[in-house]
C-alpha cells in the first residue's frame, strides 16, 4: 500500500448476505483496483447475521489485506451498522454502499470525480424502481413527498445511502450521535455541498431483500418524527378546530332547545360524533406516543451498537 496516497474506506453493512458477499467483493474489486490514485480498503459490518456472513468475511480478510470487518453481538439494524462503519473509519474519504450489488460499484469513480470537483459529498439518486412491487414503489414515492413537506430538510427524491463523503462531513455525521437514527435525513441536515448522480434501479443478483413492508413503514415514521414536529402541530390544529366546531354546535343546540324545546337526539349523529372524536383521540395518542418513545430511547443513553468481533487495529471502537 502506497502511504503517500489518500485513502478511501468503503463501508458495507451486511445482514445475512452469505449468497452475495464473494460476488460483491469480486465485482467491486474490479473497480477499486483500477483506481490508481487512492488506496481503497473495505470495512464490512456484520449486523448480527444468522447465516455464514461472518465466516465469509473472516475468509475474505485472511485472503485480502484490504478487507476489515466488524461484527455485532446481535442485529442492531442497518442504521447502527452504517454508524459503526463511519465510527471506525479513518480514510480521507468514506464510501457507504450495500452488499447486494444494487448500488453499482461502477459509480465509485464518478463519485470520486465529484469530490475532485470540490464537492463534499457525491451521492446516488435512484430514478427508477424497476423490479419492485408497485405498491412498494408508490409508498416510497409518497414518503419522499410527505417528508419534504413535513420536515425542514431537503430530502432528494430517490436518494439512497450510496455515497462518498469527505472526512469533514463524516465527522459532522458522527457528531450527531442520536440513538434513533435516520441517516438520509442526517446526511441532508449536516449540509455540505452534494452532487447527485442519477442511476436506474438494479435488481439483486442473488439472495432476497431483508426489508419487509412493515420494517420500511417503521423506518419512514422514524424518518419523519426524527426531523419534524409537524405531526404534533397537526394534532394541535385538529384539536383547535374540533373544539371550535363543538362550541358552535353547543350554542346551536342551546338556541334550538330554547326555541323548539327538548328534541330527541339522533342515534346516527351521536354515534358518528363519538367514533370521529374517538378516532382523532387515538391518532393523537399514537403520534404523541411516537415522540415519547423517541425521548425514552434517547434518555436511556444506550450504545448504538455493541461490537463482538473485529480484525481492525486496537479492536475497533466500542463506544456509543
Amino acid at each position: 500500500m502506497d502511504t503517500n496516497k489518500k485513502t478511501i474506506d468503503i463501508i458495507v453493512p451486511c445482514y445475512n448476505e452469505e449468497d452475495v458477499l464473494n460476488l460483491f467483493y469480486t465485482e467491486s474489486s474490479k473497480v477499486t483496483e483500477a483506481i490508481s490514485d487512492y488506496n481503497c480498503r473495505y470495512i464490512f459490518v456484520d449486523d448480527g447475521s444468522r447465516d455464514k456472513t461472518l465466516s465469509i468475511l473472516r475468509e475474505l480478510a485472511e485472503k485480502h489485506s484490504n478487507v476489515n470487518y466488524i461484527s455485532f453481538s446481535r442485529n442492531f439494524g442497518k442504521e447502527a451498522a452504517m454508524y459503526a462503519g463511519l465510527d471506525n473509519s479513518t480514510g480521507d474519504y468514506v464510501v457507504i454502499m450495500d452488499a447486494d450489488l444494487q448500488h453499482p460499484p461502477s459509480m465509485i469513480p464518478d463519485m470520486i470525480e465529484g469530490i475532485k470537483e470540490g464537492y463534499d459529498c457525491c451521492a446516488a439518486r435512484r430514478t427508477t424502481r424497476k423490479g419492485e412491487a408497485p405498491i412498494r414503489s408508490f409508498f416510497s414515492s409518497m414518503f419522499y413527498k410527505v417528508n419534504q413537506k413535513m420536515t425542514n430538510i431537503d430530502l432528494v427524491q430517490g436518494a439512497v445511502d450510496f455515497r462518498i463523503m469527505t472526512r469533514d462531513m463524516v465527522n459532522s455525521v458522527l457528531a450527531l450521535s442520536e440513538r434513533q437514527r435516520f441517516s438520509k435525513g442526517i446526511f441532508a441536515w449536516v449540509g455540505f455541498k452534494t452532487k447527485w448522480l442519477p442511476y436506474e434501479n438494479v435488481e439483486r443478483p442473488l439472495g432476497t431483500t431483508k426489508w419487509s413492508f412493515w420494517g420500511l413503514f417503521k423506518y419512514a415514521i422514524s424518518g419523519i418524527t426524527s426531523f419534524s414536529i409537524t405531526p404534533l402541530r397537526t394534532v394541535t390544529g385538529m384539536g383547535f378546530f374540533i373544539s371550535i366546531f363543538a362550541f358552535i354546535y353547543i350554542i346551536f343546540t342551546l338556541i334550538k332547545t330554547l326555541i323548539f324545546g327538548i328534541d330527541v337526539p339522533g342515534y346516527v349523529t351521536t354515534l358518528s360524533a363519538i367514533l370521529f372524536l374517538g378516532g382523532i383521540i387515538e391518532l393523537s395518542i399514537g403520534i404523541l406516543g411516537e415522540y415519547v418513545a423517541n425521548i425514552y430511547m434517547e434518555v436511556k443513553n444506550r450504545p448504538i451498537y455493541i461490537l463482538k468481533d473485529t480484525n481492525l487495529p486496537l479492536g475497533g471502537k466500542k463506544h456509543e
